[in-house]
């Protein structure tokens, strides 16, 4: 699992996907913790819906087996007048759903944030709730606790800083420490904005309405975490599959005639929301655009997108022809903009031919 998560998440990474690191200097100059205060009508946390819009990149460092890796491209766009969410699919066994949405529990309106997807196949989802807020000017804090056994089992910290989002995470480790141990660090740039904007209009987005009432979600559940070897976990209260507005896109590809695989090595699909391609001369600077991803064996010729936003996208295939995980000089690609339209809750093909060696 270790390799897998690596590849998917080092796409194209050199001269195709570069990206900058972060300073630690200008991480530590975000806005330290605060005592909640809630000084508007406003469920607590709710600026943080407004701030995640668009296409954020950048590299993730983490304590886990799988360590750090370069890049990871998430696409926040709203699913719901009072809800921003990002779906990221990295091979057929990995994946991960993200969103943040107003919920009421214990009485309270505040932001959610819903963390879960498949890892080597294995579900998981957690449930957190905001608990401390910081605003001023660019800069913002925003923790998120376990709902029930809140900080001492897990929390989340997203911080603003201009352009920069740094999401950090914590964990006991499924109640092996005594208090939550560094996770990952996620320290992203906000590449675009214009992909989300369709459905900032069409849901007059953020509205300080209520997703989930949570009043009774959790009655009895020692902690707000749900797991499954197989399909959607038991008892998640607010499942992948029942998550408004969003759709599903099936992706092929094939080989151009002169062209034959090895079964064994990699291609990489990856839809973007502009086109990289002008005849065959690529467009660097349309990688900021990327929105999905995914890396396939080179035998599995098909794959489906779940819970996608609706949009307008363009589709390519990269064959690792060199087997180094990167898309370089030797490997094949599709010089085709496929493109495709994807409507609300629907679901859509798309298909593309490898057919053109890079020099």
């Amino acid at each position: 699992m270790n390799t897998t998560f690596k590849i998917a998440f080092i796409i194209l990474s050199l001269s195709l996907f570069s990206c900058k690191d972060k300073s630690k200097t200008e991480e530590e100059q975000l806005p330290a913790t605060t005592n909640p205060t809630n000084p508007s009508t406003n469920a607590y946390g709710f600026n943080i819906l407004k701030k995640l819009r668009g296409i954020w990149n950048g590299p993730v460092t983490s304590s886990t087996p799988l360590g750090g890796y370069p890049e990871w491209i998430v696409d926040f766009r709203p699913n719901a007048e009072n809800q921003i969410s990002a779906k990221n699919e990295l091979d057929t066994m990995n994946d991960i759903f993200m969103s943040f949405f107003i919920a009421k529990y214990n009485n309270q309106e505040k932001v959610a944030f819903r963390n879960g997807g498949s890892f080597n196949s294995m579900k998981r989802v957690s449930y957190f709730l905001a608990d401390s807020v910081s605003e001023n000017g660019t800069n913002s804090f925003y923790r998120f606790c376990e709902i029930i056994k809140g900080k001492s089992r897990a929390f989340t910290e997203v911080i603003f800083n201009a352009d920069s989002l740094y999401i950090k995470s914590y964990t006991n480790k499924y109640n092996s420490l005594t208090n939550p141990a560094p996770h990952m660090t996620w320290s992203a740039k906000l590449l675009d904005t214009t992909s989300a904007q369709p459905a900032i209009t069409n849901f007059s987005f953020p509205k300080n309405t209520i997703t989930k009432d949570f009043t009774n979600s959790f009655t009895s559940l020692t902690e707000a975490m749900f797991f499954s070897t197989s399909g959607i976990p038991p008892g998640d209260p607010y499942a992948e599959n029942t998550q408004p507005y969003l759709g599903k896109t099936t992706a092929t590809y094939s080989f151009a005639a002169t062209y034959t695989p090895n079964p064994s090595k990699k291609v990489f699909l990856v839809i973007t929301t502009q086109p990289l391609f002008a005849g065959f001369t690529f467009n660097t600077g349309n990688l900021k655009y990327r929105s999905r991803y995914v890396i396939l064996n080179a035998a599995s010729t098909t794959f489906t997108f779940n819970y996608m936003h609706p949009g307008s996208y363009y589709y390519y295939a990269f064959y690792d022809n060199d087997n180094n995980t990167l898309i370089n000089s030797g490997d094949w690609i599709s010089t085709s903009n496929t493109a495709l339209n994807l409507g609300a809750l629907a679901t859509t093909t798309v298909n593309t031919l490898i057919n053109f060696t890079i020099p």
